[in-house]
C-alpha cells in the first residue's frame, strides 16, 4: 500500500504553472503550452497517470528538437456542413485536438453531427479530454487516435499497432455521465508491463482468449483515423521517442446532438447506468461501476485533499527537468496520506 513517504501532493494550479513554464522555455508558444498543460493536468486529476506529468519530458524534447512545430494553427483542407478534414500542421496534439473537437461541436449544434478527422498531428494526451469537451455542451463525444507501433496483432511477429485509444462520453441527467477512455491494447503504453515485456497484445490477449477481437478493433481505429485522414498508417508511424521524422498521427473527433434522436436521452441514460450500478456485485467489497465512476472518485479525493498525489521518484525526475530548463521546480504541499 502506498504511504505518505512515497507520494507527495501538488496543487492543480501548480501543475499547470510548471507545465506551462517548461513548455515556454522549450520554445512553445504560450497558447500552445497552456493547452498542453490543461490536458496533462486533467489526466492526472482524473487518475490517468500514464498520460499526465510523466509525459511532459517527451513534449519538451519534441519542441526543443523541432520535431513538433512551436506555433501556428491547424488548417481545414475540406469541409461540409457535418464533416471536416484537417491538417494538424505537425502541431502539439493538444492544439490539434482542441481545434478539431471545437469544430465538431460547432457542426453538431448546426447539423446534428460533427465528424472531423485530422492528419499531421502528434500525441494528444488522454482521449477523454476531447470527448468531455462535447459533454460540456450536452453532446455525445467520441475520439480516437493511432499511435507509435507497440502492439503485435494476433498471428503476427511484428509490432504494428499503437495502443490506439478510444473515448466516448455521453451526458446523463444526474451528472454521473458515461465517460469511457481506454486503450485497445491490453494496457496503456507507459505501464510497467510494457517496460518489462517490450510489446503489448490487443484487447483479449492471444487469439484463443479473444485477441482477434482486439486486433479488429485496433484495425477499425486505424481506418477511421489514419487511413481516412491520410496520416501515417500502423507500422509506418514513427517509433515512440523517435524524432527522426514527423509523427503524422491520424485522429478522429465526433460530436453528436442527442436531440436529433429519441427524446430524453439524458434521462434514459441515467436510468440505464443506474441499473448497472444497482446490480448485485460479485464481491461485496467491490460495487459495480460504469465508465467514468472511478475517475469521479479520484477527482473528488483530489478536491478534498486540495492537490494531486505524485510518486516521489516522478517528482525527482520532473525537478531534474526543471533544473535543465532553468524553471522553478514543482512545489509540493506535503505527503499524501491514503
Amino acid at each position: 500500500m502506498a504511504t505518505g513517504a512515497e507520494f507527495q501532493k501538488v496543487p492543480k494550479e501548480e501543475v499547470l504553472r510548471f507545465c506551462q513554464s517548461c513548455m515556454k522555455v522549450a520554445g512553445s508558444s504560450l497558447s500552445h503550452g497552456k493547452q498542453l498543460a490543461e490536458v496533462l493536468m486533467s489526466a492526472d486529476y482524473r487518475g490517468h497517470f500514464s498520460h499526465g506529468l510523466n509525459r511532459l519530458h517527451v513534449y519538451v524534447r519534441d519542441v526543443q528538437l523541432n520535431a513538433t512545430c512551436r506555433d501556428g494553427a491547424p488548417e481545414v483542407l475540406k469541409e461540409t456542413a457535418a464533416t471536416a478534414w484537417v491538417d494538424g500542421k505537425n502541431l502539439l496534439g493538444a492544439v490539434v485536438g482542441n481545434y478539431c473537437m471545437d469544430l465538431a461541436i460547432k457542426k453538431a449544434k448546426e447539423a446534428g453531427i460533427g465528424w472531423v478527422v485530422a492528419k499531421g498531428s502528434n500525441h494528444y494526451g488522454i482521449s477523454g479530454w476531447y470527448t468531455l469537451k462535447a459533454l460540456e455542451h450536452n453532446l455525445l463525444g467520441m475520439s480516437m487516435t493511432n499511435s507509435s507501433p507497440i502492439t503485435v496483432p494476433n498471428r503476427a511477429k511484428k509490432q504494428v499497432f499503437g495502443t490506439n485509444p478510444i473515448s466516448l462520453s455521453a451526458p446523463s441527467s444526474d451528472g454521473q455521465s458515461f465517460v469511457l477512455d481506454m486503450a485497445t491494447s491490453t494496457v496503456s503504453f507507459g505501464k510497467d508491463v510494457v517496460e518489462r515485456k517490450g510489446s503489448l497484445q490487443p484487447l483479449g490477449g492471444p487469439e484463443i482468449t479473444g485477441g482477434y477481437k482486439g486486433t479488429g478493433i485496433m484495425a477499425m481505429i486505424e481506418i477511421l483515423t489514419a487511413v481516412l485522414s491520410g496520416g501515417a498508417v500502423a507500422g509506418n508511424v514513427r517509433q515512440w521517442l523517435s524524432t527522426a521524422e514527423e509523427a503524422n498521427l491520424g485522429q478522429l473527433f465526433v460530436a453528436i446532438n442527442p436531440e436529433c434522436f429519441a427524446m430524453d436521452f439524458e434521462g434514459r441514460l441515467a436510468d440505464f447506468l443506474g441499473c448497472l450500478r444497482d446490480l448485485e456485485p460479485s464481491s461485496p467489497d467491490l460495487p459495480v461501476v460504469v465508465a467514468g465512476d472511478l475517475a469521479r472518485q479520484h477527482m473528488k479525493q483530489v478536491d478534498e485533499d486540495g492537490a494531486i498525489p505524485y510518486p516521489k521518484n516522478l517528482l525527482i525526475s520532473l525537478n531534474e527537468l526543471a533544473a535543465n530548463l532553468g524553471v522553478e521546480p514543482l512545489k509540493v504541499v506535503g505527503p499524501w496520506l491514503p
